[in-house]
This record gives structure tokens, sequence and C-alpha cells, in this order.
């Protein structure tokens, strides 16, 4: 599996790889003062890096694993617009989440990001009051698009289905008694860890060191003691400002940090399973006024099923499980609706993350985890450390940027003001552009710009262009292109971030050794 060429078409300063990694980090921990150090690099951390870099600053980004090690991989790839906040009074919430959806699909990440039909089925679980109520939602959702100033372009309006068009946009759906439905637009990710590795590369294309599988052993406002998780070589990595946004674990890193996490978890079908899916769905669970559970077909033979939100006690583990009662829940809400109910055995797959809410409840921590508000909070520590929790991915720019201005004037250093509601992630481009592009879609939708440079590498090596399995998309070619240019290390991010085969354990089985060979061969090259 070795290309005769590798097309130099990847943005000019944003490959990350395993060489970069190693001179950068001997760099950072042996040389002149950073101007900010940002710890975890999920959808957060990753653009705080980036809003730092792109201000002009010297950025050093670590994480004790990898891009979207954590939360930002395990979401349900959903750009909301705030419709949930609507509901709860959160209006600020709601459109801060409008405003920043615009943002990804019109100008920052419109390869990444696109607009996702979703039908809420009318079935007799769903009452006359309920539908009524759930289409006032849609249409003040679509007043949130307007006021977010977000084009009719980009997401069409809501509009209600007959039950013939309800069927036509999800066949699964059982016929009895459904009496049409309500169809809804909002914004859908590609990949939620793609997202991540497109914020790290256009840091490092400004100038910013990631710099993963680099673990925090202490921290302070005037840097951190770090430990190379490859070679157990320790350092002293030193900074004028330091930002905490290590998600869940932020806690274990400055005192006085209360983060309630919730585990959400989302099941796995094959897509055939459930047949054509032109349009996602919206199920409403039973007895909740404002939650519902989500299919979410990936366009890759997958559909993913999510999600819960359940409140997760004691330690917390760098990989959730997911438990049966999850499992059991997901299937119940879901085959409420199904003409053919989905069986424990269908599920091929479970992913489960872990949002890192703000707790601001009492000693008892009574308030339901679904109960908890999606604000963010920036918190400075007495010494200045500056972090970052709550929120959700959709705001994870506001997050970053609002995180940067408290570390300035924490350690009252000059910069001007963000830049990034206007800055193009790598791969981004007008649409005309996109479509342009002599590359198949399905690469164009992850990699942007780059899709013909990863498609000319099968073109030089056939064999990379060959699936990495079985009835699965994925190629060498893009394995390849993660080793050279996206920072991948090892299989598990090349399987489990990098692409997703790994969400099914069987199909991560069957292409771990075209993980390795692209590993192997990068190496010696």
């Amino acid at each position: 599996m070795s290309p005769h060429s590798d097309p130099a078409a990847a943005a000019p300063g944003a490959s990350l790889s395993a060489a970069r990694r190693s001179r950068e980090l001997a760099e950072a921990a042996g040389g002149a003062v950073a101007d900010v150090l940002v710890v975890g690099l999920g959808a957060t951390g990753a653009g705080a890096a980036l809003d730092a870099a792109a201000r002009g600053l010297r950025v050093v980004a670590v994480d004790a694993h990898d891009l979207a090690f954590g939360t930002s991989r395990w979401s349900s790839k959903l750009i909301h617009g705030g419709l949930r906040y609507l509901a709860s009074a959160q209006f600020d919430v709601a459109h801060e989440s409008a405003v920043e959806r615009g943002v990804l699909m019109e100008r920052t990440a419109p390869h990444l990001v696109h607009a996702q039909p979703f039908v809420l089925p009318l079935t007799p679980l769903v009452s006359r009051g309920q539908a009524a109520l759930a289409w006032a939602g849609l249409r003040a959702g679509d007043t949130l698009r307007l006021a977010a100033r977000t084009a009719r372009a980009t997401l069409p309006a809501p509009r209600r289905l007959s039950a013939v068009e309800a069927r036509h946009l999800a066949p699964a759906l059982s016929a009895e008694r459904l009496r049409g439905g309500l169809l809804s637009w909002d914004g859908r990710l590609t990949d939620d860890a793609r997202l991540v590795t497109a914020l790290a590369r256009t840091a490092a294309a400004r100038g910013a060191r990631i710099l993963t599988r680099t673990r925090v052993l202490a921290l302070t406002a005037a840097g951190a003691r770090i430990r190379d998780e490859l070679t157990g070589e320790e350092g002293e990595i030193r900074a004028r400002a330091v930002i905490n946004a290590s998600g869940v674990w932020a806690g274990g890193l400055v005192d006085g940090i209360r983060v309630r996490p919730s585990r959400g978890t989302h099941l796995v079908l094959r897509a055939d399973r459930l047949g054509p899916l032109p349009a996602g769905l919206h199920v409403p669970v039973p007895g909740e006024t404002n939650r519902f559970v989500l299919v979410l077909p990936q366009g890759d033979g997958r559909v993913y099923v999510g999600l819960t939100d359940e409140p997760v006690a004691g330690e917390i583990p760098d990989v959730p499980e997911v438990p049966e009662t999850d499992i059991g829940f997901l299937l119940d809400v879901l085959g409420s609706v199904l003409d053919a109910p989905v069986q424990r055995g269908d599920v091929v797959g479970a992913f489960a993350g872990l949002r890192p809410l703000l707790d601001t409840s009492g000693p008892a921590g009574g308030t339901r985890t679904a109960d908890i508000s999606r604000r963010h909070a920036v918190l400075t520590s007495p010494d200045g450390v500056v972090t970052v929790v709550g929120g959700k991915l959709t705001t994870y720019r506001r997050m970053a940027e609002d995180a940067v201005d408290a570390a300035l004037a924490a350690r009252r250093l000059a910069a001007g003001p963000s830049p990034t509601a206007t800055l193009p992630l790598v791969g981004a481009a007008d649409p005309a552009t996109l479509a342009a592009l002599r590359a198949p879609r399905r690469l164009v939708r992850r990699y942007g710009t780059e899709a013909a440079a990863v498609h000319a590498l099968a073109a030089a090596d056939p064999h990379l262009g060959e699936p990495v399995l079985p009835g699965h998309p994925v190629t060498g070619a893009e394995l390849w292109w993660a080793v050279r240019h996206e920072g991948a290390l090892d299989e598990a991010d090349l399987l489990d971030r990098r692409t997703r085969v790994g969400l099914v354990p069987e199909d991560r089985a069957a292409a771990l050794e075209s993980a390795r060979a692209a590993l192997g061969e990068a190496a010696v090259r």
C-alpha cells in the first residue's frame, strides 16, 4: 500500500504527522514561553487553539490522548439551532446556538455541515395538543433561523406532512393510525471528530503546536508539567496564559471546578434494517414534553439511534460503557413508531459520550441532568487558570472565543478580537467550488477542497482505492491521508476517530490489518 507520490494538495502548514509532533513537543518543552497553553483537544480546546493562533498568539495545545478522544466524538453529529432551549425559556442559549449553526453552515465549515431533514411522526402516542405544540416549536425554530440571519436556501422551512408523505420520507414507519408528520430541518455534521481534526489543522496552519499523547501532570497559571505518553519522558511547558478545556476531566486539573457528567448513548444499526431513510426521525419520548429519540442515517451503511440523558457518578472513564438499560430504553422508544420493531440482536454497535455540564445544583445534586442548562461557563481560578465547561458542540466556537478573551484578561495580555466567525476551516469553500471538485461527493463532504487530493491517492495506486472492508465506503487512501496529514499515530486513531469504522466491533476487526499497513507504509517513507 505505497503510492508512488503523495499529491501535495494538503492545506499549507496544516499537515499533522508523527514527525511534526515529535519536533514541536521538543520545542515546546525546551523552548520559549508560549503565549497560550490549551489543555484538551476536543472541539472547544481545538477551537481555543485556533482562536488564539488566529489572533497572532504563540499557542501550544496538548491532549493526553488523541484529537476528539473524549466527548467530541460521541455526539449525535448535529449542529442544533437551539429549538430545545426555547421550550425551557433559555432564549439566549437558543439564539446563540442558531447563530453558531449559521456560522458553520455558511462560512467556516460548509463542507462538513449540511441541512438534515427530520420527520416527527404523528402517531396515537402524540395527541393533537402535543402536535400543535410541536408545530409551534418548529415555527419558532424557523424564527430563530431568521433572527440568526441564516439563509432560507441553507435551511428550508418546516411544513406539515400527510401520512403518505411521512412514509415516503421514512418507509419504516408503521402506517397503522399514522395521521401525518411534521418536517423540519437542522444542521448535520458529516462527522464530529472530523470537525475537531479540521480545527486542529487550521490552528496548526496558523502556527499552533498541536501535541497529542501529551499528558498534563500538574497545571498552574504559568504552564504545565507534562509527560510524553509515547516515550514516558517528562518536561515542562511554560505559558503566559493557560486554558483548561479538558471537558468532564476539568475538575481533575483545577480545584473548585464541579462538573456533573451526563451520559448520552447511541445505538448503531445496519442501514438495511430500517430500509431507505431519506430523512431522519424525531421520535417523541412517551411522558416527556420536550425529549426525542433521534434516528440519524449516516450514508455509510449505518444508522445511529440516540440519545439518552443520564447522570454519571464516580470516577470518569476514558471511554464510557453503554449499559443495557440505555439500549433497552432507545429500542423501546424507537419501536413505538416502527412497522417492525428493532430487536436487541439488530444492534451492531453502541457508543456513549459524557457531556461536561456545569454543576450548579446544591450539595444533594437533585436536578436531573436532562434539566441542567447547556449554557457554558468560563471560570478563572485564583491564580489565573481559565477553565471552560458546559455548553455543547454547536457553540464550541463561542466557548473558545470567550475562554481566550478571559485568559487574555486574567493575564493582562494584548491581542485583537477573535476572527473565527469568518475564518474558514481547512477544506472549506463556497458551495459552487465544492460542487465543481473532481472527487466523489462522499469525499467532498469529509475533506472539502482536499477531497481531490485524497481521490488522487487512489488514482496513483489503485490498491488505495479499495474499501478497507467489504460493504463500507472508507478506502485505504483515507487511512494513508490520516497518517500523513491528520496526525493519526496508531490503529485506534485511524479506525475510531479519523474514520468511524470502529463503531462496529466486527468491522473494526476486519479493517485492522489495513490500518496497520497504512501506519507501516507511512513510517518507511
